[in-house]
């Protein structure tokens, strides 16, 4: 073989190490980017779930398997469901409880107001079993004392009850709450018996900022309140 066609060989052998060193490059260039894109939608979900809070409903998986407890937006469902999510709002301002429409447990699902959430939700037996179970509602994150002033009100059935925190020097409830919160972390605690099968327990819970509330001030601005309800069978005697 003469020198010419060695180099022209040499050169193609080049061309297409090239060609593939740009195929390989362009691709790892796509994936960062994509990765970079995955990172980035992450952190604004997590960045408006920190920074406006949330209100999330939960059945222990377990329960709901093997007791076929599950929850719905409707009365009626069409398939099990462990997990619900109430919709956000994103500028609450306060308010009076006075504010909020009387017919605001009638609706279902997620219906809020200008400055106040509000979300129906069903709790349903779908098993065989009657069975008793326990429901908590949890404060899982809270900013800037916002709970100092904040009002949860609990409808179970159509019977209402207004949680919010003890009075800040500590004598007692609030003049517009019917119960103080459980704990620093824990809002309510109530225990159900005997929900027979196909019978549901319908939930509506309003939250709000309370501008009655000698605590709500200028420094509450800004805060973030993070709650959660969860639902698990309690076996009684």
């Amino acid at each position: 073989m003469d020198e010419k066609m060695t180099d022209v060989l040499g050169l193609r052998r080049k061309s297409k190490e090239i060609k593939r060193y740009v195929i390989i490059t362009r691709v790892l260039a796509l994936l960062v980017i994509i990765l970079v894109a995955i990172v980035a939608i992450a952190y604004a979900i997590s960045y408006f779930y920190d920074k406006f809070g949330s209100f999330t409903v939960k059945v222990n998986k377990y329960d709901m398997t093997r007791q076929g407890l599950t929850l719905s937006e409707t009365p009626e469902y069409e398939k099990s469901v462990s997990v619900l999510n109430a919709d956000i709002v994103y500028d609450m301002t306060n308010i009076s409880g006075a504010d909020i429409p009387k017919n605001v447990d009638m609706i279902n699902g997620s219906h809020n107001g200008e400055s106040y959430i509000a979300y129906t939700f069903y709790l349903i037996n779908a098993g065989s079993d009657t069975l008793s179970y326990e429901g908590v509602m949890n404060i899982e994150n809270v900013t800037k004392r916002i709970d100092e002033a904040i009002r949860i009100a609990v409808y179970i059935n159509g019977e209402k009850t207004v949680y919010g925190k003890t009075k800040a020097d500590g004598s007692g409830k609030e003049s517009d709450c019917d119960k103080e919160f459980l704990a620093s972390t824990i809002v309510m605690k109530n225990l159900r018996e005997g929900l027979e099968p196909k019978g549901k327990d319908k939930y509506t819970v309003v939250i709000w900022l309370e501008g009655n509330d000698p605590e709500c001030l200028d420094d509450l601005i800004g805060g973030t309140l993070k709650l959660s309800m969860d639902f698990t069978i309690k076996e009684t005697t």
